[in-house]
This record gives structure tokens, sequence and C-alpha cells, in this order.
């Protein structure tokens, strides 16, 4: 038995020839793999890279908001006069809406008013006797004719036929 190598042939295969072997057998097991996995394998490459490309546009925007507060911080007066700005819009809107509570309670209370005046002139018509709802009409006319400051006269009424025709013979005449 030779240590040396004297007889390569017998001794076994080389290094050179273990190396293809090596290869040959990686080749075997990768094209198996892309083979059976390969749609696989790409799809969950295309899903990393997604996902790393929206994790750094996110890490990205993180710092700017906060150098943008870092910015405000270093602006106080920005912030005082921003701030005094909004009290003022909020003042002047109440104040507005103040004017407007104002304005509907006076209308509320001179409509309340308007219906005790009717509801008294109903009253004393009652008392008299007269019809309520005339007087109710009458009223109305009066406001309507004061608040168009028309003339106070009443409109005449249209002529009208009579309803019997007054002929000869006293029956219905046909028009």
């Amino acid at each position: 038995m030779e240590l040396g190598g004297g007889g390569g042939a017998a001794a076994g295969p080389g290094p050179a020839e273990l190396d293809r072997g090596g290869l040959d057998v990686l080749q075997h097991t990768v094209g198996s793999l892309l083979s059976s996995y390969g749609w696989y394998i790409l799809l969950a490459a295309v899903a990393i890279y997604l996902l790393i490309q929206k994790l750094s546009q996110s890490l990205a925007s993180r710092p700017s908001s906060q150098s943008g507060a870092a910015d405000a911080a270093v602006e106080p007066e920005l912030v005082v006069r921003r701030q005094e700005a909004l009290a003022a819009a909020r003042l002047r809107m109440q104040e507005e809406l103040n004017a407007q509570a104002e304005r509907y309670k006076e209308k509320q209370r001179q409509l309340e008013e308007e219906k005790r005046r009717q509801k008294i002139a109903m009253w004393e018509s009652m008392q008299e006797g007269k019809s309520y709802k005339g007087n109710l009409k009458l009223s109305q006319q009066e406001a309507e004719a004061g608040a168009s400051s028309s003339a106070a006269l009443p409109k005449a009424k249209p002529n009208k036929k009579p309803l019997r025709g007054g002929g000869e013979y006293g029956t219905l005449q046909a028009e």
C-alpha cells in the first residue's frame, strides 16, 4: 500500500473529479427545486421586495414629520400667532352665533305677541257674540293690508249673475 499515490486510477477519483461530481449534484438539486417550486419562489421574492420598499418609504417619512415638530418648537412665535388667530376666529364665530340667536329670540317674541293679540281678539269677538273665525280673517286681512301699506278700502265683489233667470216664464234658462 502506497500512501503517496503511485496508482492514481486504483486509489479513487481525484479532487477535480470530486468538484465536478459535487457541481453536478448541486445543479441537479437546484434544477429540481426550481422546476417544482419556481413560481412560488418568484412570487415570494417579489413580495419581499415590495415589503422592503414599503418599509423604507415609511421610515423615510417619519424623520421628516419629526423634523416638522422640531421646526415648530424652534419657532414659538409662529405657534403663538397661530393660536391667537384661531382664538380670534372662534370669538368672531361665537359673536355671530350670539347675534343670530338674539334675532331669532326677537322674532319668536314678535310671533308670540301676534298670537296673543289674535287670541285676545277672538275672545272679545266671542264675548260680543260674533264668529271668531270671521274676526280672525278680518285681523289677518288687516295685518296684510298694514304690511303691504295698500289702501284700506275693501275690494268690491264682482257682479254675479243670479242663479235663477228673471225671464218671463220663471224657469231655468240654459246658457
